[in-house]
């Protein structure tokens, strides 16, 4: 009796033993699976910037002064790649706990997909001289490219890591994918601007040789100097803050009537004021105070400062800038 007392003692010792042994080695592989779709996850955002939006965006600005062909080959040969991404986001093994991301995601590179499917069949019509008709709709597709940016960042990136935390899981980190590399592409003036190397307000005759143009440096609210997004600034300045934008007349002639526009956008209502910049001169900074009158407080809000492109202007990428931010007292 006492042998079988002991064997069974044994026996139930045994179990236990590979029980927790069992259980480690399910924990270990779901935490593996975990991370390595993370991995994944992370290695598809990349490729979809590295891969196809920087090389979408270094060849559509001046694209009309370059080969139609060779531009028009080159954005079927990203779309391509677009369609390769999305293919594989769909063969991806996904864990149970990651299926939300991952619907998430595939939207994303769907997004992706179809706003340059749209872009590549604007082109031949857009380089074969109609650029300024085609612009809007350019603009217009370019908001789902937005779109994909917002889904990534808000949706994708925190469903993984409270799938990751939610999971004894911590320390990792799930890359950023921005496809669009500003918001200026998202109107018809600066993608007409921005393909044609002209600017939609520039006069064809009168003007002096040499550049012209102007840069936004950046902008202020007193001693607070706003940071870029996702940085959130938070402005003391109360319902009438007043901006201070930095412009440098970037170009090499002098410039009359350079305006500045600052939009708040909050609680669904925009808020703008502008400033117009009697002259400037070729290499001189200037700040320009612009009040903003009625900013609801404590709201989120997003702030836009533009300086409207001066006749001549053919580079405005850096007429504009975007942040994020929340008002009080």
């Amino acid at each position: 009796m006492a042998r079988r007392l002991t064997l069974a003692g044994a026996l139930i010792v045994f179990i236990i033993i590979a029980a927790l042994v069992i259980s480690s080695i399910i924990k270990s592989g779901k935490e593996e699976g975990l991370k390595t779709y993370n991995r994944e996850v992370s290695q598809l955002g990349r490729e979809s910037v590295e891969q196809v939006a920087n090389p979408l965006f270094t060849a559509l600005p001046n694209a009309t002064t370059k080969s139609a062909l060779d531009v028009e080959q080159q954005v079927d040969e990203l779309l391509t790649k677009a369609q390769s991404i999305v293919t594989r986001t769909k063969g991806l093994s996904v864990p149970g706990e990651m299926a939300s991301a991952q619907r998430d995601l595939l939207l994303t590179m769907d997004l992706r997909e179809e706003g340059l499917t749209k872009v590549a069949a604007l082109l031949p019509t857009a380089l074969g001289g109609k650029a300024k008709q085609t612009s809007t709709k350019i603009a217009g597709d370019m908001e789902i490219l937005l779109a994909s940016d917002v889904i990534y960042s808000q949706r994708v990136v925190p469903l993984v890591q409270e799938t990751l935390e939610a999971n004894g899981t911590t320390g990792l980190s799930t890359a950023p994918s921005r496809f669009l590399p500003n918001v200026g592409w998202l109107e018809s003036s600066t993608v007409l601007s921005r393909i044609s190397g002209q600017s939609a307000s520039t006069s064809s005759t009168g003007l002096a040789a040499g550049t012209h143009g102007s840069a936004l440096l950046g902008v202020s609210v007193g001693a607070n100097e706003l940071q870029p997004e996702p940085t959130l600034n938070h402005i003391a300045g109360g319902a009438n803050p007043t901006f201070t934008v930095v412009v440098e007349d970037s170009g090499e002639n002098p410039e009359t009537d350079v305006k500045v526009d600052v939009t708040v956008t909050a609680a669904g209502k925009k808020y703008k004021a502008s400033h117009v910049i009697d002259s400037t001169q070729a290499g001189t900074k200037y700040n320009v105070e612009v009040s903003v009158v009625g900013v609801p407080q404590g709201a989120a809000a997003t702030v836009e400062a533009y300086v409207e492109p001066v006749p001549g202007e053919t580079d405005v990428e850096n007429n504009k800038a975007t942040y994020l931010a929340i008002f009080g007292e």
